[in-house]
């Protein structure tokens, strides 16, 4: 028997190592996102974007058809597919990448899967009805994130009884049983705290800080803190003047054990990513 690569995540016909930090780019083809919203709706536009992408250092395009951001209400399926897979189609056809799907919609996960996604991107760590059945059916390596209520509620008030990191940490845990329960193998699961989503800034900090709290899952970690409001509200910058702040994060989020970063501005990400893994490696690779 050939020993399992706990690093390797089997993605259809690609493979994603995840040994170093590897950059995973954000293509939003929906009018509404919070930071690009309607800049990539045009196929022609968003192969464009995901070219550069590739090119700057991205290993995997995030390609997603409904907003999650706080206030957002829901997609309606046909909509979502209608955005989402003539764009993972194109994108798979014509740049033979990895390609995943940011969605809760098992109905979007089989048109992506079967079109040649290679990673089923979840916010909603697969909960809705037949998710984990749809999942498990394909085989694809999923990214589960922590999150509670809905994205049109989730940001009124969030209130947690113990530490924040703990309650990320017990929700992954279950969620992890619950997709090993329903036939989704343990080595093709990601765990995503969900920065931003029902936290205020004061638990993205302390989770950040915390960040290593969550290895004791013994998964890989996606962090996605890309132009987020917790760099806003602690700088007092806007969406499109968060970089540096946001590069300050992924070298934090690295360095606590983060090996895939959810980004929108990749080559800056990718510097940051290496410079920080070279630090932590000693200088072995140079």
């Amino acid at each position: 028997m050939t020993p399992i690569d706990a690093n390797l995540l089997h993605c259809g016909r690609h493979r994603l190592d995840l040994s170093y930090p590897r950059v995973m780019g954000i293509l939003n083809v929906t009018p509404d996102s919070f930071s690009d919203g309607g800049h990539y709706v045009l196929r022609d536009e968003a192969l464009r974007h995901a070219e550069t992408m590739l090119a700057e250092g991205a290993a995997v395009i995030d390609v997603g058809g409904e907003s999650t951001r706080p206030g957002a209400t829901a997609t309606p399926i046909q909509q979502e597919l209608d955005r989402v897979i003539p764009v993972v189609e194109y994108l798979v056809r014509e740049l033979d990448t990895l390609v995943s799907v940011d969605t809760s919609s098992p109905e979007v996960m089989q048109e992506a899967a079967e079109c040649g996604a290679g990673m089923i991107n979840d916010v909603r760590a697969l909960r809705r009805p037949d998710a984990i059945k749809t999942a498990a059916r394909y085989g694809l390596p999923v990214c589960l994130m922590h999150m509670l209520g809905e994205p049109e509620d989730m940001q009124q008030a969030p209130h947690y009884d113990e530490p924040v990191e703990h309650a990320v940490l017990r929700f992954l845990k279950a969620r992890v049983a619950d997709c090993e329960a329903g036939g989704i193998r343990r080595e093709q699961l990601l765990l995503d705290p969900g920065f931003g989503f029902a936290k205020t800034t004061k638990h993205n900090l302390r989770l950040l800080n915390r960040l290593t709290v969550l290895n004791e899952l013994d998964l890989p970690l996606m962090v996605g803190m890309s132009r987020k409001s917790m760099i806003g509200n602690v700088l007092g910058r806007a969406v499109e003047e968060r970089l540096y702040g946001g590069l300050a994060l992924t070298s934090l989020a690295v360095e606590r054990g983060a090996r895939l970063l959810r980004v929108h501005d990749v080559a800056p990400n990718v510097d940051a990513i290496n410079m920080t893994w070279s630090v932590l490696q000693e200088g072995t690779e140079l």
